[in-house]
C-alpha cells in the first residue's frame, strides 16, 4: 500500500478548484472553524505551573527566576494556575482551592503583587515563550465582592437562595448566571483586562462547557482585536472550535490509556480514539493530550501510579500522535508524590531523573519534525494496520519531505509484530538515539513489553 500525504491531496483539491472558479456571486459559506489560531503555537508544548506548590516560596518571582531552565525544557506556553485571591468563606482545607475567586481584576498577594506578575509575563516573552492563565468564569468565592454588589448575577435554587453548582461538591464557590447581561459585561471586561493591560497571551478557562459558548464566541474576537490569543478549554465539545477556542481537553485520549493499562482496553481502542478525532473533530482543533494535571495528580494519582511501567510510552503517544502535549510541573523531575490541593505541598524534585531530558528530547522531536506539528499544521496519522493491532498500534504521519513512524507495543508482555499494510521503506533516523536505521518494505519487529519506537527522516 502506498502512503499519501492528506496535505499533498488537499493541495491538488485546492488547485482543482483554482482552474475552475464559480461564475456565482453568492458568497462562499464561512468555514466551521472561525478560529484563527496564533502561528506560535503551531508546534507549541504547554507547561502546566501550579505556583503555590511550585517552590518552597510558591511565588511568581521563583517561578521567574526557574524560567530559562523552563525554557531549556522546551516549553512554548505557560498556563498558571489561577493567580486571584482566593475566598476565606466557606473555604476549603487551610488555604482553599485557587479556584474560589475572591477577585477576578486582582492578584493572590501569597503568590506576590500585580508587579510581580507582569514582570513574570515579560520575562516569559522575552525568552520567546508565551502565558495564560487559568480563568474561572463559571463561579465565585462565596466573599467575592459580586455576591453583595450583584447578588442578582447568581443562579438561585428552589428555595430562592445562592447555590453552589448544581451536582458537584463544589461546596466552597457560588454559580453563576449567564442569563445576566450586567455579568456578561464584567467578565468580558475582566477577561481583556489581563491581555490589554497586563500582557498575557491567553486563557485555559475552567469547566468551559458550564459556561454557554456564546459567551466565549463573542468574548474571542474582543480578544484577538488586542493580540492573538491561545485558548484552552477544560472540556470536550468540538463545537467550541468554531469560534472560540483553539484547543480543548483529549479526556477521551486520557480514558483509553489508563483503560489499556487496567486491561479495560487494548490498542485497537487507541486507533479507535484517532480514527474518531479526524471524522468527528475540524482539523483546526488541537486536543490537549497529557499523563498528569493538577486534578489527576491530586485526586487520581501520580503517572507512576497510574501508568506504572506504561508511563513513557503515554508521554511518546501524547507527543506523537494527534494532539498537545501537555507537561505538568514536577513530571520532568520525577515527582512521586500526590500534591495536596487545598493547603502548602511543595513538588518533590528530581532534576536528575532521566524524564527530564526525556521530555527535552520530545519537545525538540515535534519541532524538528512538522508532521507532529499541532492542528492543521501537522499531519493526520495514518493506522499501518498489522497482524497483532490487539497490542500493537502503528501508524504513519508524512508529507512529501517528512515522515515519522511510530511502532507502540501498549501491552504488558513481549510482542512480534508483522505489517499487513506495506511499510514505506528507506533510511530513517531512530529516536532519541539518532542512529541509521534501514526499514524493508515487510519488517517484522519484536518489542518488549510498553516498548516503542519511533522513527523519522
Amino acid at each position: 500500500m502506498k502512503f499519501i500525504s492528506l496535505l499533498a491531496g488537499t493541495a491538488l483539491v485546492l488547485s482543482a478548484c483554482a482552474e475552475a472558479p464559480s461564475e456565482s456571486k453568492t458568497p462562499a459559506p464561512k468555514p466551521a472553524v472561525q478560529v484563527q489560531n496564533p502561528d506560535w503555537s503551531k508546534d507549541a508544548v504547554i507547561y502546566q505551573i501550579n505556583t503555590r506548590q511550585y517552590s518552597e516560596a510558591g511565588t511568581f518571582d521563583a517561578v521567574r527566576k526557574d524560567l530559562p531552565r523552563i525554557k531549556e525544557l522546551g516549553v512554548d506556553i505557560l498556563w498558571l494556575m489561577p493567580i486571584h485571591p482566593i475566598g476565606e468563606a466557606k473555604r476549603k482545607g487551610p488555604m482553599g482551592s485557587p479556584y474560589a475567586v475572591k477577585d477576578f481584576q486582582a492578584v493572590n498577594p501569597e503568590l506576590g503583587t500585580l508587579e510581580d506578575f507582569k514582570t513574570l509575563v515579560q520575562t516569559a516573552q522575552d525568552m520567546g515563550m508565551k502565558v495564560i492563565i487559568d480563568w474561572v468564569a463559571n463561579h465565585t468565592a462565596w466573599d467575592n465582592h459580586l455576591i453583595t454588589e450583584h447578588p442578582d448575577w447568581y443562579t438561585r435554587n428552589d428555595a430562592g437562595e445562592m447555590q453552589h453548582p448544581p451536582d458537584t461538591d463544589w461546596l466552597d464557590v457560588a454559580d453563576l448566571d449567564y442569563s445576566k447581561a450586567g455579568l456578561r459585561d464584567y467578565m468580558t471586561e475582566s477577561l481583556l483586562y489581563w491581555v490589554r493591560d497586563v500582557g498575557i497571551d491567553g486563557y485555559r478557562c475552567d469547566v468551559a462547557g458550564m459556561v454557554p459558548t456564546d459567551f466565549w464566541n463573542a468574548v474571542r474576537p474582543k480578544l484577538d482585536a488586542i493580540k492573538p490569543v491561545f485558548m484552552l478549554a477544560e472540556w470536550e465539545e468540538p463545537e467550541l472550535h468554531e469560534q472560540a477556542f483553539d484547543a480543548t481537553y483529549a479526556w477521551k485520549w486520557k480514558e483509553a490509556f489508563q483503560d489499556l493499562v487496567n486491561d479495560k482496553a487494548d490498542a485497537t481502542d487507541i486507533a479507535a480514539y484517532y480514527k474518531t478525532y479526524q471524522s468527528d473533530w475540524p482539523v483546526e482543533a488541537m486536543r490537549m493530550t497529557y499523563t498528569s494535571n493538577h486534578d489527576q495528580n491530586t485526586w487520581d494519582g501520580t503517572p507512576f501510579e497510574i501508568y506504572g511501567d506504561a508511563y513513557e510510552a503515554a508521554i511518546a503517544l501524547s507527543f506523537t500522535g494527534q494532539g498537545l502535549p501537555l507537561i505538568y510541573n514536577g513530571q520532568e523531575g520525577a515527582n512521586d508524590k500526590r500534591l495536596k490541593f487545598f493547603e502548602k505541598d511543595e513538588i518533590n524534585w528530581n532534576l536528575n531523573s532521566p524524564l527530564n531530558q526525556l521530555f527535552k528530547d520530545f519537545a525538540q522531536f515535534k519541532t524538528d519534525n512538522p508532521v507532529l506539528w499541532n492542528g492543521s499544521w501537522g499531519t493526520p496519522m495514518t493506522e499501518i494496520r498489522n497482524d497483532n493491532s490487539q497490542a500493537v498500534f502503528s501508524f504513519i504521519r508524512e508529507t512529501g519531505d517528512n515522515t515519522v513512524l511510530g511502532i507502540f507495543n501498549l501491552s504488558d508482555a513481549e510482542q512480534s509484530v508483522s505489517f499487513t499494510d506495506e511499510l514505506p521503506q528507506g533510511r530513517y533516523t531512530q529516536f532519541p538515539n539518532e542512529r541509521f536505521v534501514e526499514i524493508a518494505t515487510y519488517t517484522r519487529m519484536t518489542l518488549g513489553p510498553w516498548e516503542y519506537r519511533l522513527y523519522s527522516r
